[in-house]
């Protein structure tokens, strides 16, 4: 687990340099800080240097301790894959879920799961849908998020495997 300096850090220690650890993470907070009051900030025997980021699907640390979860295909093989994750949120009324699954079914998916929520007036739907073999997404993508409207309700729609790649922990 990293350190980190803070402003209250820079505040605090009454001197006109401060030495950090290696890998200690300055807050642009404390460089501000420490900036404006004359502190120099070093790190070993030079200028602090931000280390390398350890969190991110870019970094090394991720590389070598998530392997076992997938990454989403290269962007051309992602036209054969079927499966979709629809959401849309907006005010409610009648018909709008509907007009959804309507639509669904005009590109002839099939809708795996689905689950909603309608909370004080305004709903937010997520379909998980399964495309037929050599149908198209950008079709199914283009007419799902041409519905609704700003002052309706809002559609968006993903590839599953991107949307697994995002929300994985």
């Amino acid at each position: 687990m990293p350190r980190f300096l803070t402003s209250e850090d820079v505040r605090r220690a009454n001197s006109r340099e401060i030495q950090v650890d290696e890998g200690t993470v300055v807050t642009p907070q404390a460089l501000e800080t420490a900036r404006a009051s004359g502190v120099t900030i070093r790190s070993g025997a030079s200028s602090y240097v931000e280390p390398a980021p350890d969190r991110g699907p870019d970094a090394a640390q991720a590389r070598r301790s998530l392997p076992h979860l997938p990454e989403p295909p290269p962007e051309g093989e992602l036209a054969s894959y079927t499966g979709v994750v629809v959401t849309a949120a907006g005010k409610n009324r009648p018909g709008v879920l509907s007009e959804i699954t309507a639509a669904v079914a005009q590109s002839k998916a099939n809708i795996l799961d689905i689950s909603q929520k309608v909370i004080e007036g305004y709903f937010h739907v997520m379909l998980m849908v399964e495309l037929p073999p050599g149908s198209g997404f950008a079709e199914l993508k283009s007419t799902l998020e041409c519905m609704g409207g700003p002052d309706d309700y809002i559609v968006r729609v993903m590839h599953e495997r991107v949307f697994r790649f995002m929300h994985r922990v």
